[in-house]
């Protein structure tokens, strides 16, 4: 399947990034989030780049008939609307895998919004994991990891530095990116 996704990204016009120093967990940020393509492009670069990643979507993409072929390519449903201690549950399926990554749409939806919700960075800083920086840029038709930080526990200052890493890097629609800044 690897060198398959990779040949079709690359008769599609897209180059692949990976950044060399992958480490084997992490909670992989999906930015930005514009259109559903992006999920189609971030399944191709999961497979090409090799990544036993799981994703986090909304529970009503899990139902028939689609629901045990999402699940079987990593999905994990996760009810919005109300709070059942999701983060806590992540960081500890963390703890108990030496090898996981975790993706994370922090837009939350495809939609406009304010800005970001942490949950990907409470993950992270409860499971004592990197943050990983996947995109998919229309632009330069690129899509894979930039980039892994280690958060230091300054919100702000990482998310500054998460910022600097997608400056320039549009989705398919880039007036339905979220600007890099927190919700909550």
């Amino acid at each position: 399947m690897q060198k398959l996704a990779r040949k079709l990204l690359a008769s599609l016009g897209w180059t692949l990034v990976d950044s060399p120093d992958r480490p084997p967990r992490a909670v992989l940020v999906a930015y930005p989030h514009t259109s559903n393509w992006d999920g189609v492009y971030a399944l191709l670069v999961k497979l090409a780049l090799g990544l036993d990643a799981h994703w986090v979507g909304k529970d009503s993409l899990f139902r028939w008939p689609f629901g045990g072929l999402l699940r079987r390519l990593g999905g994990v449903p996760v009810d919005r609307r109300r709070r059942n201690g999701f983060v806590d549950q992540m960081a500890a399926e963390f703890g108990q895998r030496q090898h996981f990554m975790l993706v994370i749409a922090p837009e939350g939806t495809r939609a406009l919004t304010a800005g970001w919700k942490s949950g990907f960075y409470r993950i992270a800083v409860a499971a004592g994991v990197p943050i990983g920086l996947g995109f998919v840029d229309y632009a330069r038709r690129e899509a894979g990891i930039l980039a892994y930080l280690t958060p230091s526990g300054d919100r702000e200052r990482d998310l500054a530095a998460i910022a600097a890493h997608y400056a320039g890097r549009p989705g398919k629609h880039p007036g339905l990116a979220a600007p890099v800044r927190w919700l909550d």
